[in-house]
């Protein structure tokens, strides 16, 4: 079992729990999932584009990624419908644990200039959505091995009612926001 699942057992959920003051413990905000997202629009001129973010987000997450396709086409951006545009990835369970820890431990200290993730991007209801400007913060990722500097999104969804109670929880897990 993954060392925050544990934490989240032991320490956490009767944190969350005092301060809010649930009677039942099924009450009690947990993470459902955290979703990552890599929008790849160089992908329309070349296909070799997306394998390469395929494989690095299947070398960070430790899951197999999904093609997302283009919905409808649009012929300013050059966008046929079912073309290929980007790439994502559902983690849930201990792979999501694992990840979690480390995002916040490995990737988010390793950003230039790092003063904390924004306390303010909750969407009202209790879940956070963070961008990523580089894969190149994952340890997992051979810097020589890059072709292109490519952002994500990770968009960590709880099951907290209020962005205060996912704040609370997210800070319980050590996510650095700012002062």
């Amino acid at each position: 079992m993954s060392r925050l699942k544990d934490q989240y057992k032991n320490e956490i959920a009767a944190a969350m729990q005092k301060k809010f003051g649930y009677k039942n413990v099924m009450e009690i905000p947990k993470i459902d999932k955290i979703v990552i997202n890599m929008g790849v629009g160089e992908a329309k001129d070349n296909a070799k584009v997306l394998e390469n973010a395929v494989k690095d987000m299947e070398t960070i997450t430790g899951q197999k990624a999904v093609i997302t396709r283009a919905k409808n086409a649009i012929a300013n951006f050059k966008i046929r419908e079912g073309l290929g545009i980007g790439c994502k990835t559902t983690l849930r369970g201990d792979k999501m644990y694992e990840f979690l820890d480390r995002l916040v431990n490995l990737a988010l200290p390793r950003v230039r200039d790092f003063r904390g993730v924004n306390p303010n991007a909750f969407d009202g209801r209790g879940n956070y959505a963070l961008g990523i400007k580089e894969q190149i913060i994952f340890p997992e990722i051979e810097y020589d091995k890059v072709d292109k500097i490519r952002g994500m999104d990770v968009i960590i969804v709880t099951t907290a009612k209020t962005d205060e109670e996912a704040r609370e929880l997210l800070t319980l897990f050590n996510m650095p926001f700012e002062k």
